[in-house]
């Protein structure tokens, strides 16, 4: 398994869109952590940008792993960027 980080950002209103979403979303992000797949993940103060970090085989998993999330769905993330990442300590 290999490491990847994640940058991306929020649509101008993610606050208020988000809600009707934030329960499914946060359920699933507790699924991927328990799985091993999720370091971690949250927003910048604001609510501008996103930020994760994940454990899978390879970039397209993580891809997939963001393009099912009901955020992307719901295009509450705009934009997504994800980069294999070496961790140094």
């Amino acid at each position: 398994m290999a490491r990847f980080v994640l940058w991306g950002t929020y649509c101008s209103d993610a606050l208020e869109k988000r809600t009707p979403f934030r329960e499914e979303h946060l359920s699933r992000l507790g699924e991927l952590k328990d799985a091993g797949r999720l370091i971690t993940l949250g927003p910048t103060e604001g609510s501008t940008h996103v930020f994760g970090i994940f454990e899978a085989a390879t970039h397209a998993e993580v891809k997939q792993l963001v393009e099912a999330d009901i955020y992307w769905k719901q295009k509450i993330w705009t934009a997504v960027e994800i980069y294999p990442w070496i961790q140094a300590f």
